[in-house]
């Protein structure tokens, strides 16, 4: 179980979740360890305060702020330098999709990601496939089509880096995941885990998707 809060509670739910199996996450970081980057937050802040995981090429990172496969890259590299463990982000717009572009557009995602990242470093990156247009919209891909992109990038990893590796690699799904949906998705060959968006902000809705 792993909760990435905002920056400003950081601090206090590493402390609140303090000798339990939770391990906490933070939503995003900067690549660079220092400099005049006012506002952003550095990989040795989060060290620091001792930080397990970090989302990186969120979605709405992309969006808003201008993040690329370049950055998510650069991303990707730092924190596993010092030793946070990255849940990378991947998916395709609704545009994408309907143009039949998902596979073509993941396939780019994942291999600008990972350039010049070698195979064990791999062992510690959480993937997670979530196709923009089911965030936050009550849309959610049905859980066959779900596992058959998370195959898909399985099946990309494997051609990089080896079955032995690509098999190790959690890919997990994320896209309006509750309650009422988390079985079917996790009876998936391929989905290992979720990452959960709005249905984390109630605790009651939170808690029955972990203890499925």
């Amino acid at each position: 179980i792993v909760l990435c809060p905002p920056f400003t509670l950081l601090e206090t739910v590493k402390e609140e979740t303090k000798n339990t199996v939770i391990k906490v996450g933070a939503q995003n970081v900067h690549w660079e360890e220092k400099g005049a980057f006012t506002g952003e937050i550095s990989p040795l802040m989060l060290k620091e305060l001792g930080i397990d995981y970090c989302i990186i090429g969120h979605s709405e990172r992309r969006q808003y702020f201008n993040e690329t496969n370049e950055t998510v890259n650069k991303k990707l590299k730092s924190v596993m330098k010092h030793g946070i463990r990255p849940i990378l982000c991947i998916g395709e717009s609704l545009e994408d999709r309907k143009k039949g572009n998902t596979e073509v557009f993941v396939k780019e995602q994942v291999v600008e990601a990972f350039k010049g990242i070698d195979g064990e470093d791999v062992k510690n990156v959480v993937i997670a496939y979530e196709p923009i247009w089911a965030i936050g919209t009550g849309e959610t891909a049905t859980p066959e089509e779900a596992n058959r992109v998370i195959a898909f990038i399985r099946e990309i990893l494997r051609e990089i880096y080896g079955s032995n590796i690509s098999e190790e690699i959690r890919i997990q799904y994320g896209g309006s995941v509750k309650p009422d949906n988390i079985k079917s998705l996790m009876d998936q060959d391929d989905i290992d885990g979720a990452l959960v968006g709005g249905a984390s902000l109630d605790p009651v809705s939170f808690a029955k998707i972990v203890a499925y």
